[in-house]
């Protein structure tokens, strides 16, 4: 797993309009990457959800958050048009779980990506990360914002 520190590693994927976002577009504000395993799974789906309740508040604070699984542009679009959900899904598709495994996210057994959290400053280093120590834990939206209230702190 990708430790604070460290500059995040350059990405380039789809999201669920088909658009490129990079790491570069991202430069400037921070950012909240969910890698998650797959679309329309039960705890997936849970999660979202958990994510999309707070995501006001979250951009009342400056930060974005994005969707990350090996998923397509496709699926994606349709699993975010069935919850009803505003995050932006990123497509790690093809190569397949490129960039979950440039995070150390990827879970090589599953054929997925672990469930994580990496949070990146808006200098494009990695201000905080989490792995869920299950695929069936989610990580909870209390430890996003015991991450900023750390960071505003410090």
């Amino acid at each position: 797993m990708i430790e604070p520190g460290t500059p995040a590693p350059d990405f380039s994927l789809r999201n669920q309009d088909g658009e490129e976002v990079s790491l570069e577009s991202l430069r400037g504000g921070t950012v909240v990457l969910v890698f998650y395993p797959l679309d329309f799974s039960p705890v997936c789906t849970d999660q979202l959800n958990v994510y999309q309740e707070v995501l006001g508040e979250l951009h009342a604070r400056g930060v974005e958050m994005y969707g990350v699984s090996v998923d397509s542009a496709y699926s994606h679009k349709a699993f975010q048009e069935k919850l009803g959900v505003s995050i932006p899904l990123l497509a790690d598709f093809h190569p397949k779980g490129a960039v979950a495994r440039a995070f150390g996210v990827y879970d090589e057994e599953r054929g997925v990506s672990a469930r994580a959290l990496v949070m990146i400053g808006p200098d494009g280093a990695v201000v905080w990360s989490y792995r869920s120590p299950s695929p069936l834990e989610i990580p909870g939206a209390n430890l996003i914002f015991d991450a900023l209230d750390e960071r505003a702190a410090a």
